[in-house]
């Protein structure tokens, strides 16, 4: 049975049939979806991030969160490592070890029978007939000889402004900041350290000035070793790290000229100060001022500089002749005219006014 199907009948009007764009390799598409309007997005609100991607790999831009800045720990020396008053004992009591070490070396020799006839007169020893170096003599000269050593090898000076740091076998043992006569035990290693308040003028040093000019700085320090143990412990040379820390921290402050106020050199001076100080006071210094002595221009700029400081100061001594011109030739002018000496148009104004400017810069040009 064959049925037979009419056709659709096309709509009349104005009505518009959807087209299509198709071609070998896409699939039919609908002419309204292309363009249609679409609400835009609303936007995300995001905090600080920092947009990154990599150039030619085709990954999409990464949001990266800034870390967050920690600050830089501070130098730090051993903490148990503090100064701590060493042991010693009055210098009358090493004397009188050493006395005593003598006396019993004389007394050996002579129970020995080897001390010399004029020292046993001048003694005033009975003269006994010698026994001989035996096992008995041997083991009086070692305990007289030892505690004779003992006695004087330990005596010491203490002087004011000065100290000793005590090691004995690579341990911290103390440290002696006594004067006068002391007794201190030899086998302990002394290493002798100035504490008394001390300037250090230092060599020239690279820094700069708040613009970036290369500078050349001579900074006078001050200081003194608060802490021996830490000063000559802590650090192989406590003076060289003194000298590293200035010049660090002339690196990092920048240095103001002369030229630029009193005031700006001593706010330097006072940043220099504090960062010295902390900085050198992890291992013992106490630093109480770093200035700046001497400040010149690098090499490099120096040059440079002459000339623009030069130019500045010819620039500014042209003002200054300007405006006293302009102020005599405006006296001069207004005088004249409140006086009633002369009676002036503006033509003949104008040309007073340019005479006397000319007369008085001449004037001024031929004064030394």
């Amino acid at each position: 049975m064959h049925t037979t199907t009419s056709p659709t009948p096309e709509p009349e009007g104005p009505t518009r049939s959807a087209r299509l764009i198709q071609n070998e390799a896409t699939t039919e598409i609908p002419v309204h979806l292309l363009f249609r309007d679409e609400p835009e997005p609303r936007p995300v609100p995001l905090g600080p991030a920092v947009v990154g991607s990599r150039a030619g790999t085709g990954e999409q831009p990464r949001l990266r969160r800034p870390a967050p800045v920690r600050p830089r720990p501070a130098a730090q020396v051993d903490p148990d490592l503090v100064e701590r008053p060493a042991r010693v004992l009055p210098g009358v009591l090493g004397v009188f070890a050493g006395a005593c070490g003598v006396a019993g070396c004389v007394a050996a020799s002579w129970w020995a029978g080897v001390l010399p006839r004029v020292a046993v007169r001048a003694l005033r020893l009975p003269e006994l007939a010698g026994a001989g170096l035996g096992p008995a003599q041997w083991a009086v000269y070692a305990g007289a000889g030892a505690l004779g050593l003992f006695g004087f090898g330990g005596l010491a000076r203490g002087r004011t402004g000065r100290a000793w740091v005590l090691n004995l076998f690579g341990r911290y043992r103390g440290t002696v900041r006594r004067t006068g006569l002391l007794w201190v035990n030899p086998l302990l290693l002394r290493r002798r350290v100035d504490v008394r308040l001390r300037h250090w003028r230092s060599e020239p040093m690279a820094a700069a000035d708040g613009s970036g000019v290369g500078l050349r700085v001579v900074a006078l320090v001050v200081w003194r070793v608060r802490d021996t143990a830490r000063a000559t412990l802590g650090v192989e040379d406590h003076e060289t790290y003194l000298r590293e820390c200035v010049e660090a921290a002339l690196a990092r402050i920048p240095v103001e000229t002369p030229g630029a106020g009193r005031g700006s050199v001593e706010a330097s001076g006072e940043a220099l100060s504090r960062l010295v100080a902390r900085e050198a006071g992890a291992i013992g210094l106490e630093v109480f001022s770093v200035q700046p002595v001497r400040i010149e221009y690098a090499p490099e700029v120096a040059a440079a500089m002459h000339r623009r400081r030069i130019a500045a100061l010819d620039a500014q001594h042209r003002a200054t002749v300007l405006t006293s011109v302009v102020d005599s030739v405006e006296d001069t002018v207004t005088r004249l005219t409140m006086r009633g000496l002369v009676e002036l148009d503006d033509y003949e104004r104008k040309a007073l006014v340019k005479d006397l400017t000319v007369a008085f810069c001449a004037g001024r040009q031929d004064q030394p």
